[in-house]
Order: C-alpha cells, then structure tokens, then sequence
C-alpha cells in the first residue's frame, strides 16, 4: 500500500520560512526502481490545484513553477524515502493546503511534471497560512 505522509505546514508571516517534508512508503512505480518523479502542489480555497516543485529523484532534475522560483527549494532524502520543499521569503498568495504526489515514471519539462492529472498517489495535505 503506498502512502505519502506530509508534514510541516504552519504559521508564518510574510519574509519567512517553512520548511515540508514528504514520507514515502509502498511500492510506488512500475519498474523494480525507487527513482521516479514526485512534486508538490497547492490549492488555495477556491482556486484549483496547481503545481509548485518536482523532481525526478534519484538525483535527477528538478523543475518549479514560476511563482516560486528563486524562493522554493526541492529536495530529497533517498536514505529516508523523504521529500522536502523549503520555502523561503514566503508571501501571502503562499497560503494554501500543500500536497505531495508521486507515481509519474519520468517528470519529462516543468508542464508535463506540474500536471494535476499525471500522478498516481497523493498525500492528505499540509496547510500553510502566511500574514501579511
């Protein structure tokens, strides 16, 4: 049974930092393989999910929206089947439930791996609420 586990979700005020993490467990992809793309989206009440990080993990590429680059930081433990999103000078268009995925084989270019659609497994949410 695959499950991701989020945590690290918070209250901040806008300029600071938060720090997610992601717990993968579970037989995740197709191949006998650990490696695979896994990301992190948001929803904001009202809007749709959107897609905000990803990486192909195993020590391969890394792709981010254009609201959060320069700002998020996506990173993995393959030691502790862990992926984390740092987020740095945080604003209040940040707010939102964040959530991890995973089950895509290859992440492919940042539209193709920040596609709602693409992934498999889901986490239940981490909430994030920055003040201004």
């Amino acid at each position: 049974q695959v499950q991701l586990v989020e945590s690290g979700g918070g209250s901040v005020q806008a300029g600071g930092s938060l720090r997610l993490s992601c717990a993968a467990s579970g037989y995740i992809y197709s191949y006998d393989t650990s490696s695979g793309c896994m990301a992190w989206f948001r929803q904001a009440p009202g809007k749709e999910r959107e897609g905000v990080a990803a990486i192909y993990t195993g020590g391969g590429s890394i792709y981010y929206s254009d609201s959060v680059k320069g700002r998020f930081t996506i990173s993995e433990d393959n030691a502790q089947n862990t992926v984390s999103l740092q987020m740095n000078n945080l604003k209040p268009e940040d707010t939102a439930m964040y959530y991890c995925a995973a089950g895509l084989r290859f992440c492919g270019n940042t539209q193709y791996a920040l596609r709602v659609s693409n992934y498999k497994y889901w986490g239940q949410g981490t909430q994030v609420t920055v003040s201004s």
